[in-house]
């Protein structure tokens, strides 16, 4: 398969992303429809974070295979393992250490004492106002952790497409972009599950897709041109870190609205809903 071809179609793979976005402008969607929604992107969320650990952790059991056959260095072992640490720990603390750092620089000055009745009613208005749009403000700002999360883990994806093009396996290469393409239109839907009642503009949802899906094309030519394990278990690692959090993140922000047996279904729905599109990639060989 030659490049043009296999960029192309890498490409396609990447702009299925946007499937699944307008639900987020939907506004007819109540609160057991939103709970729903929320628990399906965790339930997809939870079968992209177990791909990424199987595939790293491969990358490591071929290096320790080859250690074991005295044709790969302790070194380069434990070099590949601390790149998964460093990645992983990057995902999860390094993403709340500075969500928390942007929180900290938004808190505005505590109220004056004393103020007068209409200047403590507009005081509680504005801080009304001000918690709400925090609140929006901190559902965009997850849903995006989510898009870049999945464009981490799409990266890799990409590279293996562009690797099995390079190959010649051009039957692999297409099956793996069919499976990549209808899996990466679910993911549209784990990006927005967890916006709630927080109404995205479609520039917002025109970054979040690019973000979420043009690591797929990115990957398919840097796959095509170079392999490199060092660079695969790299963003493995970052993105499953990061959909830890992300994980986290949705569950304590949904909790409070109860559903809690819904949300259960729908977590197992959205987890099957992924095992179901990656079952056409195994098909493949991937």
């Amino acid at each position: 398969m030659g490049f043009a071809e296999t960029v192309g179609l890498g490409a396609i793979a990447g702009v299925t992303i946007f499937v699944g976005l307008p639900i987020g402008r939907m506004q007819i969607l109540d609160a057991r429809a939103r709970v729903g929604l929320a628990m399906f992107s965790v339930g997809i969320l939870a079968f992209i974070f177990m791909d990424v650990s199987k595939h790293a952790e491969a990358i490591l059991e071929t290096t320790l295979a080859h250690y074991q056959a005295h044709t790969a260095s302790f070194g380069h072992l434990f070099g590949l393992f601390a790149l998964l640490a460093v990645g992983f720990t990057l995902g999860t603390a390094g993403i709340s250490a500075a969500e928390r750092r942007l929180r900290a620089r938004r808190v505005g000055p505590p109220p004056i004492a004393g103020a007068e009745a209409a200047a403590v009613d507009a005081d509680e208005l504005a801080r009304a106002r001000a918690a709400t749009g925090e609140a929006q403000r901190r559902a965009l700002q997850t849903a995006m952790c989510i898009a870049t999360a999945i464009g981490l883990h799409n990266f890799a994806e990409g590279l293996a497409i562009g690797v099995s093009a390079k190959a010649g396996a051009v039957s692999l290469a297409t099956v793996l972009i069919i499976g990549f393409a209808l899996h990466n239109a679910t993911e549209g839907f784990g990006i927005v599950g967890p916006l709630g009642n927080t109404r995205p503009s479609w520039s917002w949802l025109a970054l979040a897709g690019i973000v979420a899906g043009a690591p797929t094309f990115i990957g398919t030519i840097v796959g095509y041109q170079v392999h490199s394990q060092p660079l695969e278990l790299t963003f493995y690692a970052l993105a499953g870190g990061a959909i830890l959090y992300v994980i986290g993140e949705i569950w304590a922000g949904v909790r409070r609205y109860g559903y809690q047996t819904l949300g259960l279904y729908m977590i197992a729905l959205g987890f099957l809903a992924g095992v179901a599109t990656d079952l056409v990639v195994s098909y493949g060989g991937g």
